[in-house]
């Protein structure tokens, strides 16, 4: 089988792929033939060495995919051969066979692609972690959405909405506010062009925003946190923009503001009787038609670096997906 190779750390453009041997399943493992990875923001930190988590080499990146099973170990009870699936990797998934826990994987919905189930479980199960378990999102609340185009922005305002937030969508472009727009969200904010702080007092009658969901870091995070409600929840998703901020804790102190750490995968392996009742929801939001997986662009395999390159430049609006399967 072929597989994209990270050799040693560096940009998308030292990755290499190359026919290895296909992996063998026993016990809880299932061998998937993947047909389609979704890319993520952690694929590119991971084959630079900047992630928390550092395979040996060689290895491929890529955290999620959907496919089809084609071996199960002689502990696995929810799947068969021939079964439709999608799930979490890690890391590895940049390849045409995957050998993946049971417990990762969940069977596909008939009405949802393989494209679609590979740009899902990340981005809906981080923004679903963030809002329910995390900041507690009512209804009435007003959510402020940072880099509201991308992967896990977007999937941040249609759950919003379905959660019956107010959702004020954060941008650097119209093109990017548009997808925004037709995702659900109530109110557009060009951050390029507007002054974050003060609009989002406009817009809220000085009130602030109940949430603000932060996946970009950088010098945004702190203008966002100047313009939080009283006991507002500053959730901490990611850091796009390439910045880690230090965010000035006299606010935390003035507003009465909580600042929220938001680590879905660590979420995942300790409570995963939580995380798959939330996966198990989700789908019921996109059975219903509440969310809807945005794919925006599918690349053919070897295209890899192309595809990362769109995340590291921050060109993306919704998923990226790498089309594996042919």
């Amino acid at each position: 089988m072929r597989a994209i190779l990270c050799k040693n750390f560096g940009p998308a453009s030292q990755l290499v792929i190359e026919d290895v041997k296909s992996p063998e399943v026993k016990g809880s493992g299932v061998l998937v033939r993947v047909q389609a990875a979704g890319l993520n923001f952690p694929d590119t930190l991971i084959i630079e060495g900047k992630y928390q988590i550092k395979p040996p080499f060689p290895f491929s990146p890529g955290g999620e995919i959907a496919g089809e099973v084609i071996a199960v170990g002689d502990k696995v009870r929810r799947f068969k051969v021939g079964d439709r699936v999608m799930g979490l990797t890690g890391y590895g998934g940049f390849a045409e066979e995957i050998a993946v826990v049971e417990q990762n994987l969940m069977p596909l919905p008939e009405n949802m692609s393989y494209q679609q189930a590979a740009g899902f479980t990340m981005v809906y199960g981080t923004s679903y972690y963030a809002l329910k378990q995390r900041a507690n999102l009512q209804a009435g609340e007003t959510l402020l959405v940072l880099g509201a185009s991308g992967g896990v922005g977007l999937a941040a305002v249609e759950i919003g909405k379905a959660m019956g937030a107010r959702v004020i969508a954060c941008a650097s472009s119209a093109e990017k506010l548009e997808v925004a727009r037709q995702a659900g969200a109530d109110e557009l904010l060009n951050y390029q062009e507007q002054d974050l702080k003060e609009t989002v007092k406009k817009l809220t009658k000085n009130q602030g925003a109940n949430v603000i969901y932060d996946p970009v870091g950088g010098a945004f995070s702190e203008e966002a946190l100047r313009s939080i409600a009283w006991e507002g929840r500053h959730l901490v998703v990611g850091f796009a923009a390439g910045d880690i901020p230090r965010l000035p804790l006299n606010l935390t102190l003035l507003k009465s503001c909580q600042v929220v750490g938001v680590f879905w995968g660590a979420f995942a392996m300790r409570d995963p009787k939580a995380n798959q009742q939330n996966m198990i929801e989700l789908l019921g939001l996109f059975q219903s038609g509440k969310i809807k997986p945005h794919v925006s662009q599918v690349f053919p395999f070897e295209a890899y670096e192309a595809a990362l390159n769109c995340l590291t430049e921050r060109k993306a609006t919704g998923k990226i997906v790498l089309n594996v399967g042919g």
